[in-house]
């Protein structure tokens, strides 16, 4: 069994310390929002933070976050909408099919966190590796802008 907090409480998982977190977040723990997209670590629509850093849950294996503090986009914010970068997605209506849309707001919510007012260049480098495959880019950084101003 393996311990850690979840959105801020504590919890125990029974299943294999290989098992990938993701699973572990959906299956076991039942929260829904971190979404399964490729497997292999491409796409980013898994991420969510770990220690308050992003990491991709579908290769982080459940033994590695004993102890940590493990952050899906249901514990953003209190009440799952009211993170500027929530309130901002909303704003410049970035979701199109909506899919990797959790992945994408917890990869910027690392960098708001690391670097407030990043310029259109720092989200571009650090949101690379996060795919839309509906090509949202330009409402995504848009969306990230706003929210460093409304932060």
């Amino acid at each position: 069994m393996v311990s850690f907090s979840l959105n801020g409480k504590q919890v125990s998982a029974r299943s294999e310390d290989s098992t990938p977190l993701l699973w572990v977040i959906r299956d076991e723990l039942k929260l829904t929002g971190t979404k399964f997209g490729c497997g292999i670590a491409q796409c980013g629509a898994c991420t969510v933070h770990v220690n308050g850093k992003a990491v991709l849950s579908c290769v982080t294996p459940l033994a590695s976050v004993k102890g940590a503090r493990v952050t899906t986009i249901e514990g953003l914010s209190a009440d799952g909408a009211s993170h500027p970068l929530q309130k901002a997605w909303i704003a410049e209506e970035v979701p199109q099919c909506g899919y990797c849309q959790s992945g994408q707001i917890m990869k910027a919510a690392e960098l708001l966190d690391a670097n407030p007012k990043p310029s259109r260049e720092d989200i571009v480098k650090h949101m690379d590796g996060n795919i839309c495959r509906c090509g949202t880019y330009h409402r995504i950084a848009r969306a990230i802008v706003r929210a460093s101003k409304e932060a």
